[in-house]
């Protein structure tokens, strides 16, 4: 069992950053690619990005590509989404996810977090 809990969420304007972290608890975290999904109201959950497992590749949605960053610290346990350039339409309930594969980048993932709400105001 993993345990995932994340933080950073927040109000922030347009053209700001913000930095989520996901920590995770449980079965050795390395075992696992990790990934970040978003849920805006009204709307299906989303892919946004995700990592292997050693942190050597990474995989990001075209609507982030080149605004977020997604890292690892497996020393920590966590997951890193940090996102620059924000905005509006990236207001979302932001998930973390653990797969035990690449299917993660299909949303198919064998933990989630409870979610972290982004706002970003224009």
């Amino acid at each position: 069992q993993v345990q995932l809990v994340e933080s950073g969420g927040g109000l922030v304007q347009a053209g700001g950053s913000l930095r989520l972290s996901c920590a995770a608890s449980g079965r050795t975290f390395s075992s696992y690619a990790m990934g970040w999904f978003r849920q805006a109201p009204g709307k299906e959950r989303e892919f946004v990005a995700a990592i292997t497992w050693s942190g050597g590749r990474s995989f990001y949605a075209d609507a982030v590509k080149g605004r977020f960053t997604i890292s690892r610290d497996n020393t920590k346990n966590t997951v890193y989404l940090q996102m620059n350039s924000l905005k509006p339409e990236d207001t979302a309930v932001y998930f973390c996810a653990a797969a035990s594969s690449l299917a993660i980048i299909k949303g198919q993932s064998d933990y989630w977090g409870q979610g972290t709400q982004v706002t970003v105001s224009s």
